[in-house]
């Protein structure tokens, strides 16, 4: 992806944010390095608004936008170029050249941040910043603030008002942008591959690390230089833990898999879930319970066009969810009666999907004025159903420790959707002939 590219989307959103906002002083920084341990940091990833609207991949930087009645200015702050720390720790871009690469008006110092901070606010009317997300930052626009009040004598007001940017920038983040689906759409599909990979060199006696280590090649093999989150790779009774992360069992003949695993692609996440069997076949009863789950599946993407509701997925997968733990005889009674009682969670208990992009549980409100929200093309959602059946009284031993999620990624589109990573397999003879393979 050319960094040029990049830079004309994020001087269109710039210009976007702008539109949408009274006059006032946008504030918003990006993440710092954080230390692992001694003097060793771990890898750094930027804050998801500052990149989308500045493409800058750098620690410690301020994105500050000053909205007049008919004038827009954008301004960066930076780490000042440094060679003997580029000597030891890389490349800076510095200030001058970060405005002439990011199509920056000016940018600035952050060793001169405070100073400069301090008139910038002067006679601003409102302040817009992420508010309460980090309290250093709150401390840090309160310290401005005190500075700018104290000069009220002098005939300058501080800003009477502040307001959180995220009302306005999470909802453009929540439409993707051709470009932003693009990435999406290449995303899915390496981790589509990686799931593949995976699949084909499960066998019985691994180690579920060694799993992820194959997923994890992948990713870095196919240009991704990170996992969009920690990957869940759970065999056996560790696929009823819904955030396991400890991959550290040894896969054993009979048992399923559950792999949640996702790549992160300039920035952009994917999301899959896949559940197999370990020896490469299903027994009976781990292909009725992961059958019920794919129906669920189904029944939920057909629910995904514009129009509908956030909801109605959720609500589609969770009926077939429980009219399947009826006939399997893990619960008693009508199918409205599990739903209305809400029995079912004892084998379901989450939402059927999320938000997705520049993070893995993207930005996004889910209800409007109280109301579930309508589906709108542009938006990206994980669909993601799930059946967990634990030792329990009601639970015959033959079921017992299957955990099946099946997740994939969707893209809404003008009349339906987009299966972003259909090129997963997820059938029952899909997977064994892939695994066969």
């Amino acid at each position: 992806m050319h960094l040029s590219t990049t830079i004309e989307n994020c001087i269109a959103r710039r210009q976007q944010l702008a539109s949408q906002l009274a006059p006032g002083i946008v504030i918003i920084p990006t993440s710092k390095e954080l230390a692992r341990n001694a003097d060793t940091t771990y890898p750094f990833r930027f804050d998801s608004s500052f990149y989308y609207l500045t493409g800058f991949n750098e620690p410690d930087a301020v994105f500050v936008q000053i909205i007049g009645e008919n004038t827009v200015q954008n301004i960066l702050f930076c780490r000042p170029k440094d060679e003997e720390r580029e000597i030891w720790d890389g490349f800076r871009y510095g200030p001058s050249a970060a405005a002439d690469t990011f199509g920056f008006d000016i940018a600035y110092s952050l060793d001169d941040i405070d100073s400069k901070m301090v008139e910038l606010l002067k006679n601003q009317p409102r302040i817009y910043y992420p508010l309460a997300k980090e309290m250093r930052w709150d401390r840090q626009i309160n310290r401005w603030l005190s500075s700018v009040r104290a000069l009220v004598r002098t005939g300058i007001n501080a800003p009477d008002t502040i307001v959180d940017v995220r009302t306005v920038l999470d909802e453009m983040r929540l439409i993707k942008s051709d470009f932003e689906v693009g990435i999406l759409r290449k995303a899915g599909l390496i981790n589509a591959q990686a799931h593949i990979r995976a699949m084909q060199f499960t066998q019985p006696g691994q180690f579920e690390y060694q799993v992820e280590a194959e997923i994890l090649h992948d990713y870095y093999r196919q240009g991704c230089r990170a996992p969009a989150y920690n990957s869940i790779v759970a065999s056996g009774s560790n696929a009823c833990v819904l955030h396991y992360g400890e991959n550290h069992a040894q896969m054993r003949d009979g048992e399923l898999l559950l792999i949640d695993a996702g790549c992160e692609l300039h920035g952009y996440a994917s999301d899959i879930t896949r559940t197999f069997p370990v020896n490469g076949r299903f027994s009976g009863e781990q292909k009725a319970v992961y059958d019920i789950t794919l129906a669920a599946q189904y029944a939920a993407l057909e629910q995904c066009k514009p129009g509908n509701t956030w909801n109605a997925p959720h609500d589609a997968a969770t009926q077939v969810l429980a009219q399947g733990m009826i006939d399997l005889g893990l619960l008693k009674g009508s199918l409205a009666e599990v739903l209305e009682t809400e029995s079912y969670r004892q084998f379901y208990m989450h939402r059927t999907g999320h938000w997705m992009g520049l993070d893995v549980h993207d930005v996004g409100a889910y209800k409007v004025d109280g109301q579930w929200r309508q589906l709108k093309a542009g938006m990206v959602l994980t669909v993601e159903p799930g059946f967990y059946i634990r030792p329990a009284a009601n639970v015959p031993s033959a079921f017992e420790n299957i955990g099946i999620r099946i997740e994939d990624d969707v893209l809404i589109n003008e009349t339906s959707h987009e299966n972003l990573t259909a090129s997963c397999p997820k059938t029952v003879a899909e997977i064994e002939a892939t695994m066969a393979g």
